[in-house]
């Protein structure tokens, strides 16, 4: 299953605190883990996070600075657990506008947990849908082809944070993605919400435009 997450309500849960926005970032980082390490239980095995989008440098500069930090301090101290668990590290978006420091760290990960089989994670760093699709496509370019240059599929998208939206994030990959919305903020998130959400998905009926036949009854078809 390919798991997609916009990981949403961190401002909004340092609010209920007093707390500086950061503090909220610096919380959902540890809900990263826990994802991290809990996915594979659950059947994940390609996992794309919504880290920073191509529209969060209108931020506050300060915000924006701090979390570039604390995505290279979580990059530089993830790399050897997630080696040890068999888990690929890889980074999307554009990386031309990310300051110097980080690059090298995002480069070193990719490359030192490449051979990760147990679970592909995805981290979205300054990116846009809109302008992925802009870049990787080309005239005359196939469905598959284009599939190969975005990603795979995405199975099931959460959403954290009560918002309802998909915020230019996997918009090819979502086309018949099943959405989980929840008013849990990112850093409440569980191991406990992960199954939740994924017990639903698997109880859903995925149709893909087509109709259903019932295995056992060949005259019962739902459309």
């Amino acid at each position: 299953m390919h798991l997609a997450i916009i990981m949403d309500g961190n401002g909004r849960w340092a609010k209920r605190f007093g707390w500086p926005r950061l503090a909220g970032h610096k919380q959902g980082a540890e809900s990263v883990r826990r994802v991290i390490r809990h996915s594979p239980k659950v059947g994940v095995r390609a996992l794309t996070l919504y880290a920073f989008s191509s529209d969060n440098w209108q931020r506050p500069a300060e915000e924006v600075s701090g979390l570039m930090r604390l995505l290279a301090h979580f990059i530089e101290k993830e790399v050897a657990e997630c080696r040890a668990n068999g888990v690929r590290l890889e980074f999307i978006g554009r990386r031309d506008r990310l300051p110097a420091n980080l690059l090298p760290a995002m480069e070193r990960a990719e490359l030192e947990t490449l051979g990760g089989k147990r679970l592909h994670v995805r981290i979205a760093i300054d990116y846009s849908s809109r302008d992925m699709l802009l870049t990787k496509m080309r005239p005359g370019m196939s469905r598959e082809e284009l599939t190969r240059c975005l990603g795979p599929d995405v199975d099931l998208l959460i959403r954290t944070g009560g918002e309802k939206r998909l915020s230019d994030f996997l918009l090819w990959e979502c086309a018949y993605a099943e959405f989980h919305f929840t008013h849990v903020a990112w850093p409440d998130f569980e191991e406990s919400d992960l199954e939740a959400a994924v017990a639903e998905f698997e109880g859903r009926e995925r149709r893909f435009g087509r109709c259903t036949i019932k295995m056992n009854e060949p005259s019962s078809v739902s459309c």
